[in-house]
């Protein structure tokens, strides 16, 4: 066995280890001789013990990775993704030390696992680092960024659990609508998981010929196909609508196909859940929270974004001006990634003031924190995969 394969196995162990832990969590809130949900009990010790084993086996793939690439381990989408998870676990339990508050890690651990599932979509395999990221500023710069959005993750599932627990789940108003919105867009991440590893592992690809003489490939059917294109591959299924011309570019096509799977398989599991259950997913998960402390779970947002927010001005502006001088000769432009970083700094600053000035709190703070991890996750996915810029490197 080499480093490289080692270092991916203890990331794969940690994997099921936050599994293992998650039901572990989920086991001690039903422990009916627990009686307040502050104490904590044997399985509650167990869950947080096999959490902590985890996140040291996650840690030893960052450092033995590093020793394998010779350079901080952040420096594509895989590696930053695995970072995140790991930053979010590590979040996790700083703060259940201090607040021991054992749902939370029936959330937090879920969450890091579709971060680290979503990791593995990419490209696993060791790379040389381009010339702009051969900086001590690698490190410096994108581990800060990650460890402040790991701690700005536990604001939002704070403020998730906030929400359903509090909102009222046997009317149908915007609140129970909007909570399923946020609800299903977490099914949808699985599901884009779901569906990609699956025609993955059946090999499955679609070409077709595109306008003037090039071609573009798909690994999944073709639900939206190329806008001016003719399918290529005998025997495969031909597109149910072709995708719209003001979307540009020559992936456009393949990347609305993508979406529109992820959506349709996070709805058949949302649909699943439904007829399981006959309610919605907030009302099955409610009766989960019947311990969770209301008051306790505004202060853990709060408490998060107080610490995430620093440390994101530190990593996502300072550094990354700095580091912006020294490779690109200004501090700042206009490139996609640095003015969504800004956003999201300008959204988080207006919660912090909306939260001290003007005494806002529970209910609201807890929907801030979840616009707040969406503006992240969209920087994520979306400026990372969709858009072109300077860091489309990563």
């Amino acid at each position: 066995m080499t480093l490289a394969q080692f270092s991916l196995y203890m990331l794969y162990a940690s994997f099921g280890f936050y599994s293992i832990a998650t039901i572990l969590f989920g086991l001690s809130i039903r422990d009916k001789n627990k009686s307040e949900e502050t104490k904590t009990n044997k399985m509650a010790t167990a869950a947080i013990t096999v959490t902590i084993i985890g996140f040291l086996s996650q840690l030893t793939y960052f450092i033995t990775r590093w020793i394998v690439s010779g350079h901080a381990p952040v420096a594509n989408l895989f590696e930053f993704t695995t970072f995140l998870g790991l930053g979010i676990v590590l979040a996790f339990i700083v703060l259940y030390f201090v607040y021991r508050m054992t749902v939370l890690g029936l959330f937090a651990l879920p969450v890091a696992l579709i971060i680290i599932m979503f990791a593995s979509m990419f490209t696993t395999e060791v790379s040389p680092l381009v010339a702009t990221l051969q900086s001590p500023f690698l490190w410096i710069h994108v581990t800060t960024v990650s460890l402040s959005q790991g701690v700005l993750a536990v604001s939002f599932i704070a403020g998730l659990i906030y929400l359903v627990k509090k909102i009222d789940q046997t009317k149908l108003n915007m609140s129970n609508f909007s909570l399923e919105i946020v609800l299903f867009s977490l099914l949808a991440f699985v599901g884009f998981i779901i569906s990609v590893t699956t025609f993955n592992i059946m090999d499955y690809k679609v070409e077709f010929e595109l306008q003037p003489e090039s071609t573009i490939a798909y690994e999944m059917p073709a639900i939206f196909g190329p806008n001016e294109g003719e399918i290529i591959t005998e025997e495969a299924m031909n597109p149910v609508f072709k995708t719209p011309g003001w979307m540009l570019g020559k992936d456009a096509s393949r990347k609305l196909n993508t979406l529109t799977w992820a959506l349709l398989t996070g709805l058949a599991i949302y649909l699943l859940f439904w007829l399981i259950f006959r309610k919605r997913l907030g009302a099955v998960i409610q009766p989960l929270l019947e311990k969770a402390k209301l008051d306790l779970l505004d202060e853990i947002n709060y408490r998060a974004v107080a610490i995430g927010f620093p440390l994101f001005t530190l990593g996502g502006l300072i550094f990354a001006a700095i580091w912006a001088q020294i490779a690109w000769d200004r501090f700042w432009g206009w490139d996609p990634k640095e003015v969504w970083a800004l956003i999201t700094w300008f959204f988080y600053a207006a919660y912090l003031h909306l939260r001290l000035s003007r005494g806002w709190h529970g209910e609201k703070t807890a929907w801030l924190a979840v616009i707040g991890f969406a503006l992240i996750m969209f920087n994520l996915i979306v400026v990372n995969l969709v858009f072109s810029g300077l860091h489309s490197y990563a």
